[in-house]
């Protein structure tokens, strides 16, 4: 059966800083470092090997990939950037403490902002030199640049994706990795497993562990597990 690796970046600068991240290029700590890794040693294990990988613009991203092919021994599979799995954009959180802003807010609040589907957070103010206008990276991208963005929004942009890129790769019998973010991945989970608007809220998609995904031969999805590492 074709298998689809989705994985979360490893721990990121901001991920330990415990700031709304999103967009921001921020790079990966050593034990984010050392996470990838362990998620390519159980990916190896596990018997897996990769003929297709995709990744988000943001270095984080790119660094898991890279990261967990070398120790899996495919250091040299090409990684095919992919702006539609890039992380959700947190709008006016960007940047921002979580424990501060629920402090600010009120835990309900920040909850309803973080986890709701529908409901994004207040935009982030077009000056602000993380707004994705300011940034020349994501000049090319191939949908509007949002001032904010919720859940259901990551889910508008990742499922053309999900249908004219890897099933499609799934259907000719290819293994096919996508190395991206916690709030893409749960998109994309969404989309293959058909959940509900509320069951996706739940859905939690820990720092590089390894979402396996198995389809048959027609690219009907089988199911899924998390890699036990």
């Amino acid at each position: 059966m074709p298998t689809l690796a989705l994985v979360r970046h490893g721990q990121s600068v901001w991920n330990l800083e415990n700031r709304f991240t999103g967009w921001v290029d921020v790079d990966l700590t050593p034990l984010g470092e050392d996470e990838a890794r362990k998620a390519g040693l159980g990916l190896k294990a596990e018997g897996l090997s990769f003929q297709r990988a995709y990744v988000s613009p943001l270095k984080r991203s790119r660094r898991t990939a890279e990261l967990l092919l070398a120790y899996l021994g495919q250091k040299d599979l090409p990684l095919t950037e992919s702006p539609e799995v890039i992380e959700r954009f947190y709008g006016g959180l960007t940047g921002l403490n979580k424990a501060e802003t629920a402090a600010e807010y009120g835990e309900q609040q920040v909850h309803v902002w973080r986890r709701s589907y529908d409901i994004a957070p207040p935009p982030l103010d077009a000056k602000n030199p993380h707004h994705p206008a300011n940034t020349p990276t994501f000049a090319s991208f191939p949908f509007s640049l949002p001032a904010t963005e919720s859940l259901k929004d990551v889910v508008e942009r990742v499922r053309p994706f999900y249908h004219n890129i890897l099933l499609p790769a799934l259907k000719s019998g290819q293994n096919v990795l996508v190395a991206a973010h916690g709030n893409s991945i749960r998109a994309l989970l969404k989309e293959i497993r058909g959940l509900s608007d509320e069951e996706v809220q739940n859905v939690e998609i820990p720092t590089a562990v390894p979402v396996l995904v198995r389809f048959d031969a027609q690219g009907v999805y089988q199911d899924d597990r998390l890699l036990q590492l």
